[in-house]
């Protein structure tokens, strides 16, 4: 999760469309499995929790061979992303690429569900962004030559890639992503694979709570809070997809869909900010919204969603980023939101 405090223009967020009930909500919603602690159980032990709370799906921010392992036969679908300083070497040659592919990728193809790739967290813009799509582009060569259409190739970025979003309809990319982002869109769209976006609402709160209101951060409101000519929004999280969706579009990007690769809400670090009941009511109203609702400009959007994250992570910063986990290290739940198997 990217610590930075991104403001209420900047900041992006997807939809997951859908119709279940509170029961299967679990299966479809997946959850940030983090690592950056040193009390944390062992990977058996987090798989065996995924399953207990019917968790279907799992984000890793790194192939960590250890996870991936007791990944093994557990039917819950995976993401791993590429570490940042890996990207420029598989960017390089297509046999950088391959070694990569083969000691992080191949040994768990056969009994691993893979969904997504993700080549690098949140580089655009940054010292990276230049390799992004060289690198994308190699492991593209691998999965199509070894017939794997089932693993798409993706990147994660943050709000930092849009500029202007308010109103939604006015959104644009900003100056120091649009290159590179727009690169990696005409990837996505030839081979029809999302782009994954960090989405915290909770920052830009957190950074106006005179201006950004609890209720529109939190999905509570009672009606509209923007109105953008005839679309309407009373949440915060469909007003910015929308502004995504807006920057795509004006750079004639219309195929291209959305994953949510995190959002949550901290439960301690920032006073009456971040209380476990707060987090609570983020995270239970996202799992229903996206479940239930697409976006004021996309009705019918369909996408795929993580929470951030899975546990309390004692060897990030000290405050919020300690604080964003679903459950303690010892398993214990920091406030229920999943229903036992």
């Amino acid at each position: 999760m990217a610590s930075a405090r991104l403001s209420l223009l900047s900041i992006m967020v997807i939809v997951i469309y859908g119709h279940y009930g509170t029961m299967e909500a679990s299966n479809d919603i997946g959850v940030c499995y983090g690592m950056i602690g040193n009390n944390l159980p062992s990977p058996s032990d987090v798989v065996s929790l995924y399953k207990k709370y019917g968790i279907g799906k799992i984000r890793l921010f790194d192939p960590n061979h250890a996870a991936l392992e007791a990944l093994r036969g557990s039917q819950i679908d995976v993401s791993f992303g590429v570490l940042n300083q890996d990207i420029p070497s598989i960017a390089s040659n297509q046999e950088a690429a391959n070694s990569w592919f083969e000691n992080n990728v191949a040994p768990y193809l056969n009994d691993v569900t893979i969904n997504y790739i993700s080549v690098g967290n949140e580089v655009i813009p940054g010292e990276y962004a230049g390799f992004i799509v060289p690198a994308m582009q190699n492991l593209q060569k691998i999965l199509d030559d070894k017939g794997l259409a089932g693993i798409s190739i993706t990147t994660v970025v943050s709000g930092q890639t849009l500029a202007n979003s308010y109103p939604p309809s006015a959104a644009i990319f900003s100056a120091e992503a649009r290159e590179t982002l727009v690169q990696v869109l005409k990837f996505l769209s030839a081979q029809a694979n999302p782009l994954m976006i960090n989405v915290y609402p909770y920052f830009a709160y957190a950074s106006d709570p005179d201006n950004v209101r609890l209720d529109y951060a939190q999905f509570t409101a009672s009606g509209p809070v923007v109105v953008d000519g005839s679309l309407s929004y009373q949440n915060l999280f469909d007003a910015i997809v929308d502004s995504f969706f807006w920057a795509m579009e004006k750079e004639g990007v219309t195929d291209v869909e959305l994953v949510v690769s995190e959002s949550g809400w901290p439960s301690a670090g920032n006073g009456k900010l971040t209380t476990p009941e707060l987090a609570a009511t983020y995270n239970k109203n996202f799992m229903e919204h996206v479940m239930k609702n697409g976006t004021p400009k996309k009705p019918n959007s369909y996408i795929e969603g993580f929470i951030f994250a899975m546990f309390n992570e004692n060897l990030k910063p000290d405050g919020v980023e300690q604080n964003f986990g679903l459950f303690y290290p010892t398993m214990d739940p920091v406030y229920p939101i999943f229903p036992e198997q």
